[in-house]
């Protein structure tokens, strides 16, 4: 496993445990993809480029270089010259003309990974990744790009990169520049994808592949609540254990495009990066560019496998914080409790409350600071409104503290109300178009986080406050997109540098934040789940799942979120009845089963409920931390769907050493005249015996996942169980 150059083949050879990645190089020096799938025991060959067939390669043929250059499966294809498929590259010159042309120009081979400077990106040891950089230059721009592959064979991903030099005297235009690209023969794929909205993120979305393009993508500033950073093609019929695939992950926050593109001559082209509308940067002579990483995953063994790889991948090289594997406290957030009708003694009544039930953290969420009565002012005016809370902040956090329970709180950093003092001061510091009047959503604009001093100023904000008193955790929000693209710092020609520069910015301020404050639990949100990417999981081990945590609601969103990331990272919560989003009862019960699928909390006022469901909540809190461990670092198995209209939902998570699984089943519709279910288990060994633990029974591994368990017939709608079967200890 790892990375090898073949030199008599111009080949090199990218193996994971069950994959490999085979590049090649033709006559001239263009660099080809020839084959990414199963692990190959031999070196592979280069007939899969078809230089040997007409229009063959422009040395044998220079008249029919365009007509190669379209067909040839390029590792990073460029735009002007001859490749009518989409580009990963476009590169404008001093002259106006666009077109650039890339041919090899040497390779290093190296142990570990570098990071990557300003941006999020997986790490890992010398012993754990090998990093493959290939070289190409454009000799007439003088134009070098560096093409970074890094391999982490027992999570079976592949990381790309790229890297831009401008080593010529020309100052040129970077107009697109994708992360990755994959060209492959079409095999009828299916393109699998995550849709919603607000309040419905990550929908699985699957469909055939059809001639031409189809791609998600954002615009907005942000990943977005509408599409997300992921892509994948399957082979037909792919199911959880079947089938191959090929999926992409972008390990960004802002604005992206995934795309497939099925060819004229049945090749599909998948790539991936920066949108590039509303993208243009300068590349002065002498300067870089530093394109963020995408994720490159296959599975030879449906969908299931590429899920475990890719939770294995993010909670071991991507994910940074300190609480990754810790105890994470269940905490209660008074956002849905009070929304901003609230003072110290309100949210002190919520905590004794909370205390007494065996909550241990409380959040206060908006409406703390400046004159925060509603959501039309004050964000930028970071000052605490000890007149509406008749408390300091110092001396509430220290009374819940007392009360046994630490102390969270909300900010939303990267927003300024123009009823509030820093407008007035700074207007300029909104992004906002020259003479133009911008655009409000939420009564508020963006900050300009392009411009230094916004990022110290807003970053000082949340490191004044949290060095005031000793707050455990934060949750960080982002509650509009960005629009009126225009900055009053950026000159004429930098305008295009706006939307990436703002998201270096939120990088920078939450680097600084997780430095500054290393024990500090970060949970991101942007409006629920508008921003839940890669790029925000290496700043923050969890991050806010969605606004609606109708448990009902939450099954297909939390399934499609974990179709990729790990079940830790996912904030979920138990909300009040009738749900303020749907409308919804739900049992108090199954809202508690379905919120401890991710990082466990309450989203209500503990108060006001009824005293048989608040009676639930120390079971519910010890049940989580009796499974957090297994949850954090347990396979996780996805064993039927309610997305694909079965009546119920359920899922496992299984102990890598096979020694304990935990399932969870949900009767969404109660049907008539029917009989059990059988559920088939996976992750168990075969030949092991196992314990129910409710009920003691006693089953052989293989007969749970051979033949399955029968879950019982049940009366009424929005039921649910959980099932612990654990290995059966010998005797002595």
């Amino acid at each position: 496993m790892g990375i090898r150059y073949i030199e008599e083949k111009k080949i090199f050879h990218l193996s994971t445990k069950r994959t490999s990645y085979l590049i090649g190089l033709s006559p001239e020096g263009y660099v080809g993809h020839i084959y990414y799938g199963k692990r190959l025991s031999g070196d592979g060959s280069n007939r899969l480029l078809r230089m040997e067939e007409a229009p063959f390669t422009p040395s044998v043929r220079v008249r029919e270089k365009a007509s190669f250059l379209d067909f040839f499966p390029t590792e990073y294809p460029t735009g002007g010259i001859g490749d009518y498929r989409e580009s990963c590259l476009d590169v404008r010159s001093e002259s106006g003309s666009i077109g650039c042309e890339l041919l090899f120009g040497g390779y290093e081979i190296r142990k570990g990974k570098p990071s990557l400077p300003g941006l999020p990106a997986s790490f890992g040891s010398e012993e754990e990744v090998e990093t493959l950089q290939i070289i190409c230059e454009d000799e007439f721009f003088k134009l070098k790009v560096f093409l970074s592959y890094s391999v982490f064979p027992d999570c079976d991903v592949i990381t790309r990169s790229v890297r831009i030099e401008n080593a010529g005297e020309q100052h040129l235009k970077l107009e697109k520049v994708y992360s990755a690209c994959l060209d492959m023969d079409d095999r009828e794929y299916e393109m699998l994808t995550l849709a919603g909205s607000w309040a419905r993120e990550r929908h699985i979305q699957r469909g055939p592949l059809q001639y031409g393009k189809q791609l998600v993508s954002s615009v907005k500033g942000e990943s977005s609540h509408q599409e997300h950073p992921f892509l994948a093609l399957l082979t037909p019929g792919t199911t959880q254990e079947t089938g191959e695939v090929y999926g992409m992950n972008f390990v960004y926050s802002g604005n992206f495009l995934a795309q497939a593109e099925k060819s004229q001559f049945e090749q599909v082209r998948m790539t991936m990066g920066i949108h590039p509308e509303q993208f243009c940067w300068n590349l002065r002579p002498g300067e870089s560019f530093q394109a963020p990483e995408a994720v490159l995953i296959y599975s030879g063994s449906g969908l299931g496998l590429m899920t475990r790889n890719l939770h294995d991948f993010y909670r071991e090289h991507l994910i940074r914080s300190k609480h990754q594997f810790a105890k994470r406290p269940v905490l209660i957030n008074n956002w849905e409790a009070t929304y901003f009708d609230f003072d110290a003694g309100k949210l002190l009544a919520i905590a004794k409350e909370a205390k007494k039930a065996g909550i241990e953290m409380l959040v206060m969420d908006d409406g703390w600071f400046g004159k925060r009565a509603f959501d039309d002012n004050s964000l930028g005016d970071w000052t605490v409104n000890e007149e509406k809370l008749k408390s300091s902040l110092p001396e509430l956090v220290e009374k819940v503290n007392k009360i046994g329970m630490e102390f969270g709180i909300w900010f939303e950093p990267e927003m300024i109300s123009p009823d509030s003092n820093l407008y007035r001061e700074h207007p300029d510091w909104a992004i906002q178009i020259a003479g133009r009047r911008p655009s409000q959503s939420r009564a508020q604009y963006v900050l300009d986080l392009s411009r230094r001093e916004v990022v110290d100023y807003a970053y000082q904000c949340v490191a004044d406050v949290l060095h005031s008193a000793p707050i455990a955790y934060v949750k960080w929000d982002m509650n509009r997109q960005l629009c009126d693209i225009g900055s009053a710092w950026l000159d004429r020609e930098s305008q295009g540098e706006l939307m990436h520069r703002y998201v270096l910015g939120v990088y920078k301020m939450q680097e600084r934040l997780v430095t500054e404050f290393p024990d500090l639990l970060l949970e991101n949100c942007s409006g629920g789940g508008a921003r839940f990417d890669p790029g925000m999981l290496y700043y923050s081990p969890q991050i806010w799942c969605s606004d609606d945590v109708d448990a009902v609601e939450r099954l297909k969103i939390q399934e499609g979120t974990a179709l990729i990331y790990p079940l830790s990272t996912m904030g979920a919560h138990v909300g009040d009845c009738p749900n303020h989003v749907v409308g919804r009862n739900t049992p108090f019960e199954t809202r508690g089963h379905v919120a401890m699928a991710g990082a466990f909390g309450y989203e209500l006022d503990i108060t006001k409920i009824s005293e048989e469901d608040r009676s639930k909540i120390p079971e519910q809190v010890e049940t989580f931390h009796r499974y957090q461990p297994l949850m954090q670092r347990g396979d996780y198995y996805r064993l039927a769907s309610w997305s694909l209209k079965k009546p119920y939902d359920c899922w496992e998570v299984a102990a890598k050493d096979g020694s304990e699984a935990l399932v969870t089943f949900v009767q969404v519709l109660a049907q008539p005249n029917m009989h059990s279910r059988a559920i088939f288990l996976r992750g168990l060994q075969k030949d092991t015996e196992y314990v129910l633990e409710d009920t003691g029974e006693v089953f052989l591994g293989e007969e749970l996942m051979n033949c399955g368990y029968l879950i019982p017939p049940e009366q009424g709608d929005f039921r649910s169980r959980l099932y612990h079967f654990v290995r059966k200890q010998r005797e002595k």
